[in-house]
């Protein structure tokens, strides 16, 4: 009964951030220019990895929320480096969870702790990308060898391709033999080229604010939730799983060192809290003893390695940028662990908790009445796969 409350709460406190990560990938996907991330976040490299990390760090997405976000910004033409230091970034820091920070942490700990976030999300982009280099040149070489192997079937093939053009296009003329006897060659060509062409402008036709609005909203409850609700729900699972069953205590009692901070990455892994909601835990881990450096490591490693995030970068970006994406977050992460640990006892640095204020930071009722509208979502969803499987079984067996 604790495992299924726990996990209707943790359900409720994700719900709104994950409907405004819905909204945001929804917009993007239609709003955005479709040139604007292929120029900007389209191209792997460090500066495209620096670009989408200082984008994603201000966002005030969690966990949840930042799953739909980063799949509509890879879908929209963001390169794979550039998509994980958004889904690196985003989660692990953010202008409420910096606030929250300096309340209950400290103002040391409200520095370090983006500075961290930012420097993990380009370290993970990097490895990505550089990963997804690597690949893609062992494919060229490979496809290049088949097309050697192929010979003259090859060069026909490519001449064929060639030859299909727009009847829009300088060719159009070579098309134009037979025309009324008062039209010159040239004229008719351009009579018919004209023709084409404004055939094809009513395709481009405006579409108005309301109507842009709509296929957001549509592509966000539809598509883009049902790629990512199943993740989502297995990673709410296992947070709740880890709630119940793992106590804070257990967590307290390693204390401090490079022992403290693996056992902390590895129960941050399965849950599934946001840069905000891992603060209150945070502090409290401090009070029962834990080091400042462990307690930043949960802080960093909680929010961007949970089990739905690397289910969605398998399924995304590749089951290869899943290692690359734990190098780059957890090695980051053990990093400024330990030299956080060395800034606090060589400079006296105060990582002092404020406990006693609770952070709440959105009204009960709005969290209720998402986690409503949500569950309706994905049991449509739900429903609608099923009646689709069901017609299909049906088909087939007729």
């Amino acid at each position: 009964m604790d495992l299924l409350n726990n996990f209707w709460q943790l359900f409720l406190l994700s719900a709104p951030w994950l409907m405004l990560g819905l909204l945001i990938a929804g917009l993007l996907n239609v709003y955005l220019p479709a040139n604007f991330l292929n120029r900007h976040l389209g191209k792997e490299g460090l500066w495209t990895t620096i670009k989408a990390a200082f984008i994603g760090a201000p966002m005030p997405l969690c966990s949840c929320g930042v799953i739909p976000a980063a799949i509509g910004l890879r879908r929209a033409g963001a390169s794979k480096s550039a998509t994980t230091a958004f889904l690196v970034s985003t989660p692990e820091t953010g202008v409420d969870s910096v606030s929250v920070s300096y309340v209950l942490l400290g103002p040391f700990m409200a520095i370090i702790r983006p500075i961290a976030a930012v420097c993990s999300a380009i370290a993970a982009g990097v490895l990505v990308g550089k990963d997804h280099e690597i690949h893609s040149q062992h494919k060229h070489q490979a496809a290049t060898a088949d097309d050697n192997s192929a010979g003259c079937c090859s060069s026909n093939t490519s001449a064929e391709v060639k030859k299909e053009s727009s009847c829009c296009s300088s060719n159009t003329a070579a098309e134009v033999k037979k025309e009324p006897s008062g039209f010159s060659t040239e004229d008719s060509a351009s009579i018919k080229a004209d023709r084409c062409c404004k055939s094809e402008k009513p395709s481009l036709s405006i579409e108005s604010r309301v109507a842009k609005f709509k296929r957001a909203i549509r592509f966000s409850c539809n598509k883009l939730l049902e790629d990512t609700m199943v993740w989502l729900v297995i990673g709410l699972f296992f947070a709740a799983l880890v709630q119940t069953y793992v106590p804070e205590s257990y967590l307290s009692q390693w204390g401090s060192g490079i022992f403290a901070m693996l056992v902390v990455i590895l129960i941050s892994i399965p849950m599934y809290i946001c840069a905000t909601a891992s603060t209150p835990i945070a502090a409290g881990l401090l009070l029962s003893g834990v080091s400042p450096g462990a307690v930043l490591v949960f802080m960093l490693a909680g929010p961007a390695t949970n089990i739905a995030t690397l289910g969605v970068v398998g399924k995304e970006l590749g089951k290869r940028a899943v290692f690359a994406y734990l190098t780059g977050v957890i090695g980051m992460a053990l990093l400024f662990g330990f030299l956080t640990d060395y800034l606090v006892d060589e400079f006296g640095f105060v990582v002092a908790p404020m406990m006693g204020t609770e952070h709440e930071v959105l009204p009960h009722w709005l969290s209720l009445a998402s986690g409503i509208i949500l569950a309706i979502l994905m049991l449509r969803l739900v429903f609608k796969m099923a009646l689709k499987k069901f017609v299909d079984t049906g088909r087939s067996i007729a």
